[in-house]
């Protein structure tokens, strides 16, 4: 599979693989965990340039030429899913395009968690320019204090900051190019305490013929504590979807 995909375990008897797009500054290795709690499904995590194992290669700091790549150089074998938490789920909704602009085939289900609809403007200030000082205030700010063991090492404090900053960019240089909506089915999914307007949400059923959107408990890694539910919700689309 390459370089791009990771997975924990193979699952033969599986009905569908589902690639899991992280949050900004993520593993892939959270998702990969989820394995053990979707035995129907094999479990794979989508691994960027810059991340992880790939720390020694340049990350890509726009999304488009990073899609662009990762459909280039990836097989998606069907049936599967694509799911994206945060940044990851602007990167499955332009991956699901950029499979449909190449005539490749299509995701049975595209899952978006905890993102707006891709064509609202953002409403949080930029941050991927600030200096790292300021740019680790700033993502502490919003996600809390990071370990000590990461402040306290000026290598690994710069490794961490540089992917911060390649996915901050990520998201905050993006410009969504309208199309026709995706034939996929879409599952938009969000925490109630991050739920922002219900246009936010509401918004994505523009990008697909069919969207479900559902508010579940918990806040923007509501996917953590409450990941049964979501859970849940997947494998009810996945019996509507497949035989």
């Amino acid at each position: 599979m390459g370089d791009w995909l990771a997975r924990r375990r193979a699952a033969p008897g599986a009905r569908a693989r589902m690639y899991c797009f992280p949050h900004g500054g993520g593993s892939p290795g959270e998702y990969l965990r989820w394995s053990e709690d979707l035995p129907e499904l094999e479990v794979w995590g989508v691994q960027a340039p810059g991340r992880g194992p790939r720390f020694g290669e340049e990350p890509f700091d726009r999304l488009a030429p990073m899609v662009d790549a990762l459909v280039r150089e990836t097989s998606f074998a069907p049936p599967f899913v694509l799911f994206g938490h945060s940044l990851g789920a602007l990167a499955a909704y332009e991956t699901a395009r950029a499979l449909r602009r190449a005539g490749r085939p299509a995701p049975v289900l595209l899952v978006v968690s905890a993102y707006p609809a891709p064509h609202l403007p953002r409403a949080a200030a930029p941050v991927h320019g600030l200096p790292d000082e300021a740019l680790l205030a700033a993502v502490e700010d919003r996600y809390g204090r990071w370990p000590e063991e990461i402040r306290e090492d000026p290598d690994l404090l710069a490794l961490t900051l540089a992917v911060h900053r390649a996915d901050f960019a990520l998201l905050e240089t993006y410009a969504h190019v309208p199309d026709e909506p995706l034939s996929v089915p879409v599952l938009a999914v969000t925490g109630a305490q991050d739920a922002g307007t219900p246009a936010e949400l509401d918004g994505w059923r523009d990008h697909a013929t069919r969207c479900d959107t559902r508010v579940v408990p918990g806040g923007h890694f509501y996917h953590r504590d409450g990941k049964d539910a979501l859970f849940a919700l997947i494998r009810e689309r996945l019996d509507e979807l497949l035989p």
